[in-house]
């Protein structure tokens, strides 16, 4: 067991097998991110370009709000 031939041949095969896991980790991460990709052009083929996302919805609910509250200080009405 103290031969050199015997710690090259485990370093050899763990460095295989190293490369193996790596390769079907960088295939898996490839494949996720493609997916992900495929995902957002869905999401975004989905959405008419008339229909506003949720963060201009609550934008634009502030802004009414600010304009209504706008409103009622120069028509002199207590909020």
């Amino acid at each position: 067991m103290t031969d050199p031939s015997f710690y090259l041949t485990m370093a050899s095969a763990g460095l295989a097998g190293l490369a193996i896991l790596t390769a079907a980790a960088h295939s898996g991460w490839r494949g996720w991110l493609q997916l992900k990709q495929q995902q957002m052009v869905i999401d975004s083929e989905m959405r008419s370009p008339g229909t506003p996302g949720a963060t201009a919805r609550i934008e634009i609910a502030d802004l009414k709000e600010r304009i209504r509250k706008l409103e009622a200080i120069a028509a002199g009405v207590d909020l």
